[in-house]
């Protein structure tokens, strides 16, 4: 009914169908901002372990063996390798300050952000196809919208540089789940970190449960005990403000 305030505990909004509420007179609210911080490390952190083969090297040594080079392969100094962002709103930025440190050269393909404001922040703005070609590590950033969702496919794959590493702690639609393995399988791409998926809880026939060099996490990174409590406290506060009659906090933006 008009009024009506429609809010989504949490910060994806996708299952939402934010034009019909609108055309009901229904406010659409969401909380983008309870878990920045969580979703940043968690993405570096996954990052990192692709980068310096932390999962393989931990199995080699449990099955016994111990041959550090062999098992790594090729392996880059992040000060020659390049970190690409598909996407850079808040988490893009916070995974940006947490590895700006560790000397990486950056791109960034954001349709939001120009050549100019990039450079401020030190990446080299790029166009997608680019961004795919000339990352050593991609990070997913970005919403599930029309010009987002599959862009991680089979043509993309093949535009990246053989052992290029994917980490996806955004949305499950921005990737060909099936495309992504296949590159898993072929050993062309060098790994994949996925915290999202198409189908949660990831379904047991999923190519991805075979596929090598692929970390998952079940949907995990939003998590902390304090990001609980602060989701909770956001929300609540929006249910107060909308029985008051008063807009939701943080409205979803236009289509």
């Amino acid at each position: 009914a008009p009024g009506t305030v429609l809010l989504r505990y949490g910060i994806g909004y996708d299952n939402i169908d934010v034009a019909a509420a609108r055309a009901r007179g229904v406010a659409v609210g969401y909380v983008p901002d309870y878990c920045i911080d969580e979703v940043a490390e968690h993405t570096v952190a996954l990052l990192l372990a692709l980068l310096r083969r932390v999962v393989p090297l931990d199995a080699s040594v449990r099955t016994g063996a111990w041959d550090a080079v062999t098992v790594a392969g090729k392996v880059l100094p992040m000060a020659e390798t390049t970190v690409g962002f598909l996407g850079f709103g808040r988490i893009g930025r916070a995974v940006h300050a947490r590895l700006s440190p560790f000397g990486f050269r950056f791109l960034v393909a954001d349709p939001a952000l120009d050549a100019e404001q990039a450079a401020a922040s030190g990446l080299r703005r790029v166009t997608t196809d680019t961004l795919f070609a000339e990352a050593d590590a991609l990070s997913l950033n970005a919403p599930a919208v029309p010009g987002t969702i599959g862009i991680v496919n089979a043509r993309t794959l093949a535009l990246m540089r053989p052992g290029a590493v994917v980490v996806n702690t955004s949305r499950g639609k921005l990737v060909d789940e099936a495309a992504l393995a296949e590159a898993l399988v072929s050993g062309r791409l060098g790994g994949a970190a996925l915290d999202v998926f198409e189908a949660e809880p990831l379904p047991a026939g999923s190519p991805l449960r075979q596929a090598p060099n692929l970390i998952m996490t079940p949907h995990a990174a939003w998590y902390s005990t304090a990001a609980i409590t602060r989701l909770q406290g956001l929300v609540a506060a929006d249910i107060a403000a909308a029985l008051a009659g008063n807009p939701p906090r943080c409205p979803v933006p236009a289509p």
